[in-house]
């Protein structure tokens, strides 16, 4: 099965993957152990995990019988600069706010 293509922001649209990068922010975890904090199949869990890494959040490595998902900075820094276009936004629209009263105070 052919695992879809996302943005950032369908990745992590959906709560079980959430879930799963929270979990993850705590330490690396073999997917074995992240599906036990689910009520999935273990080939769904397996599923959300391929979204994942394809997104580049996370990165598998094989060690031993074990595939341990680790967080990648990768995935997050899309939605770092579209949050940061945002940020840039309203802070502009809030300085210009700020000299307008402050040139109304002083006129």
């Amino acid at each position: 099965m052919a695992i879809p293509t996302l943005d950032a922001f369908q990745v992590i649209g959906d709560p079980s993957r959430r879930k799963m990068l929270m979990l993850l922010s705590a330490d690396s975890l073999t997917i074995n152990n992240l599906a036990e904090n689910f009520e999935m199949s273990r080939p769904a869990v397996s599923k959300h995990v391929k979204i994942l890494e394809t997104a580049g959040f996370i990165s598998i490595q094989d060690i031993g019988r074990e595939r341990y998902c680790t967080l990648q900075k990768d995935g997050f820094e899309e939605l770092q600069a579209w949050i940061s276009y945002f940020d840039e936004f309203w802070t502009s629209k809030l300085k210009k706010l700020e000299n307008l009263l402050n040139n109304k105070r002083h006129n």
